[in-house]
């Protein structure tokens, strides 16, 4: 019972260290506090918007789909044989099955999935794409007979801009065709886009006679219907469950929404290093007061616990600020940007914030653990400081004759790069995140050894400037103030500038590329499933202007049930034949009665699919094919393979093509060759053909690519400025904190114009060692996320580029911002007579 004054005077000798501390420091706190909630914020709203914009394409999806147990469906657009259907309705463990015909159309500029039903067999199987005539005297109950009659979901109804009773014009598959709206799908997912007709009214007016493109399937027994099935379809025929088709969906964007959310993460990285600053300072300015306590019984726990409750008390402010406002942010890039952020992935999906405790719970624990963590490290050095020593001394107690020790640095860089190094988990690069984790780690521990290295050839000069001279003799003297100073630029500015390299580089490796494939001089496309039939491109051939003309069909091919179809593209290659086909691999002595294929570099990643290997594709039942080379290809991400178009149709039957590249007599009118082009084809398709010159499609090419960055942009601007404002924080606080320092050197004959220009170089040389440590460090990180990460993650691969012109900004930014920093907190700190600054000392 004795001890407990004691223990109690100890708690409000601290409490008062606390109070003292926020109630003269508030700025500190705050601005710390605000680095944990942009980072919080940032987090929180990249993972809402890609969890909202899955569950919104997921919605979709199964919308489409009707939500069956357990489908058959078409591994391309060729579809499969009707036939098909009797023997899979009448399979072991089948309760019932509705086959289904699926067409890309348009009513106007509205896109929507058009789909042709067995209404009563679909009634038992999918009811939710049964339509719902409207109620009253005209409405008829054999409407969803009707082969005019067509069903839309509320989400078509409202793009199209139509109404019950309209009569609209539905183009697909090259054909237009004139329906009535007579009632809705009250049952579709709300962001499903479709429209539904009569199966029979769809083969027979759409040209799809003896086709269809999936059977749904209502089960009494799945394993023994998996069995069943797995024996009887065809190869052009694959079995997919609603897993698959959500995995496919999620596969499509997967490393995108992976890749944002780690960039996201760089912000409360950031944020946490800040922390770490601001505590840091906090901690070396009391560092007396807490040796006092210490002398007077205070135990080692109660200062580390002292300054963890400030850590705790900044990340509960911060974390909550950043949950709110990543919510909002959420919701303006919804609104703004659409689900994908730009990307593409999602398009034609609206989707909106779908909130997620699980992931708010998460982010706040990561804001309040990163508040914690930056203050727990700094407050256990000083907790672990001798208290009579700590009572002699404040700030870098370093010895300038001591070596600064590197090796924790170069561990650290070492054990990053062999962990990047390691191979992919699930198709995700989580190893080469975590080797980017250790070597940013190695650099920030690395930076008061690169200070030292740094100014030591300029603190072994004798003579010149004597501000100039102090300033340097400071950071050689102290190079952990510059360490602290710098930890949180450092990682920004790495991470900032190893992104700024990936995205150059993508960028440019891109632009060449589509300087080598768009070698023609025009290109047409349809739309909506239309094609060129033999007789459409004799009239094309024969348009004046036209030199010659390459004919291309383009179809999705699914491979696996769960992954994201390739892209078959059939067009003119044997023989060389196609100059503009950029091979970066080639088989050599293929067999004569080889059937040649050229698949992309992400197929091949995907599906290891190397040159001379024999593979087999679900193209005409399962047809081996000898993979005679590897071409680069920027477009697609799911990866693609190119066969011979008379190789394509001799299998296939298939006569139509969608794609059009066309070489000009010289001097011909480009846009007038087009218009002419366009006019020689059939009415019914002239209107889903779109004309398009290379400069055209190059530039939509960046600008979609820009588009697709533009978040990560915005995510690096946000990283280095949190970055910039620690540093001017952190810059400020030090330099008030040498008040007395700044007294004595005024006893001793400086000026205040001479302390400025002391400032001023010092400030310019942190920011400069910050600049060039973060540059080194990012462009050793860019290596990884060109080589190892992108690689990985979107089956891409390029040669490092490096932006030069954002190191030199970098550069500059970061040392006048370090340098004016320092001078106007200078004029604070130098304001005050010079007895009155070194009062204390006596």
């Amino acid at each position: 019972m004795a001890a407990e004054p004691g223990l109690l005077s100890g708690r409000l000798a601290l409490g008062w260290l606390i109070g003292g501390e926020w109630r003269f420091h508030p700025a500190r706190f705050l601005t710390t506090a605000i680095a944990i909630a942009v980072g919080v914020a940032l987090g929180f709203a990249v993972h809402l918007v890609n969890g909202s914009a899955l569950a919104s394409f997921d919605d979709a999806v199964r919308g489409v789909n009707g939500a069956a147990e357990l489908s058959v469906n078409a591994t391309s657009a060729l579809g499969i044989d009707e036939r098909l259907y009797p023997r899979v309705a009448n399979a072991a463990g089948v309760a019932d099955a509705s086959p289904v015909v699926r067409l890309d159309a348009r009513i106007g500029g509205t896109r929507l999935t058009l789909l042709g039903l067995d209404v009563i067999r679909a009634g038992a199987v999918t009811p939710s794409l049964v339509g719902l005539p409207p109620r009253g005297p005209d409405a008829g109950g054999d409407a969803v007979f009707d082969e005019a009659s067509l069903f839309l979901s509320r989400t078509a109804l409202v793009r199209s801009h139509v109404a019950i009773g309209d009569r609209v014009i539905v183009s697909a598959n090259g054909r237009n065709v004139r329906l009535r709206v007579v009632g809705t799908l009250p049952a579709a997912e709300p962001d499903a886009a479709i429209g539904v007709i009569d199966i029979a009214a769809a083969q027979w007016r759409f040209g799809r006679l003896g086709r269809i493109d999936r059977i749904d399937l209502a089960l009494s027994d799945r394993e023994a219907a998996e069995a069943a099935l797995a024996r009887l379809l065809p190869a052009d025929a694959i079995l997919s469950t609603a897993e698959a088709r959500g995995a496919q969906g999620s596969a499509l964007s997967r490393a995108y929404r992976v890749n944002l959310d780690m960039l996201a993460l760089v912000a409360l990285l950031t944020g946490g290093f800040l922390v770490y600053s601001a505590q840091s300072l906090s901690v070396a300015r009391r560092q007396r007061a807490f040796a006092l306590l210490r002398t007077l019984g205070m135990p080692r726990g109660a200062v580390v616990a002292a300054v963890v409750v400030e850590g705790v008390a900044i990340g509960i402010v911060g974390a909550t600020v950043g949950l709110v406002a990543g919510y909002g942010l959420a919701w303006a890039a919804l609104h703004w940007f659409g689900g994908d952020l730009g990307a593409g992935y999602f398009g034609g999906t609206t989707a909106r914030v779908v909130f997620q405790p699980a992931s708010a719970a998460g982010f706040f624990v990561l804001g309040l653990l990163a508040a914690i963590l930056g203050s727990a490290i700094p407050a256990r050095a000083a907790a672990r400081a001798a208290p009579a020593a700590a009572l002699k001394n404040a700030g870098d107690v370093l010895d300038p004759r001591r070596r600064v020790a590197w090796w924790p640095a170069a561990v650290l860089l070492a054990a990053g790069g062999a962990t990047a190094l390691l191979p992919a988990i699930a198709g995700l690069p989580l190893f080469g995140f975590v080797g980017m984790a250790l070597m940013l780690a190695g650099g920030v521990a690395g930076v008061p050894w690169f200070a030292r290295t740094l100014s030591a050839p300029l603190a072994r000069r004798s003579g010149g400037s004597v501000p100039v001279q102090l300033a340097i003799r400071h950071l050689y003297g102290a190079p952990g103030e510059a360490a602290t100073a710098l930890c949180g630029i450092v990682a920004s500015t790495a991470l900032m500038i190893a992104m700024a390299t990936m995205v150059t580089s993508f960028r440019g490796a891109v632009d060449t590329w589509l300087g080598q494939v768009l070698g023609a001089d025009l290109y047409l496309r349809t739309d909506a499933g239309a094609s060129f039939d033999p007789d459409m491109r004799a009239r094309l051939t024969a348009t004046p202007g036209v030199k010659s003309l390459a004919f291309s069909r383009q179809l999705p091919l699914t491979i696996v049930a769960d992954r994201p179809p390739i892209s078959l593209i059939a067009r003119p290659e044997r023989g060389g034949r196609d100059p503009l086909l950029v091979l970066i691999e080639r088989a050599e002595n293929l067999p004569a009665a080889a059937l040649p294929v050229w698949v992309s570099e992400p197929a091949q990643r995907l599906y290891g699919w190397d040159p001379g290997e024999t593979i087999i594709l679900p193209l005409a039942g399962r047809t081996r094919f000898t993979v005679a080379g590897v071409w680069r290809d920027y477009g697609r991400q799911a990866g693609a393979v190119l066969v011979d178009e008379g190789d394509y149709q001799r299998l296939t039957g298939d006569t139509g093509r969608d794609e059009v590249s066309a070489m000009l007599d010289p001097g011909s009118d480009a846009v007038a060759v087009g218009e002419a082009m366009t006019a020689r084809l059939p009415t019914s398709v002239r209107g889903q053909v779109e004309v398009t010159q290379p400069a055209t499609l190059r530039r939509l090419a960046l600008t979609l690519f820009d588009r697709s960055f533009a978040v990560t942009y915005l995510l690096e601007a946000v990283a280095i400025l949190v970055g910039l404002a620690g540093v001017a924080a952190t810059m400020s606080a030090q330099t008030i904190a040498r008040e007395r320092e700044f007294g004595m050197l005024r006893h001793l004959g400086l000026t205040r114009g001479q302390l400025g220009t002391m400032l001023a170089t010092e400030g310019a040389m942190v920011g400069l060692t910050g600049a060039l440590a973060g540059i080194g460090l990012g462009l050793i990180l860019a290596q990884v996320l060109i080589h190892v990460i992108n690689p990985q993650s979107f089956n891409w691969t390029m040669t490092t580029q490096v932006p030069i012109g954002t190191l030199l900004g970098v550069s500059a930014a970061l040392t006048g911002a370090a340098a004016a920093t320092a001078v106007l907190a200078g004029r604070r700190a130098t304001s005050k007579g010079a007895v009155h600054s070194v009062r204390e000392d006596w």
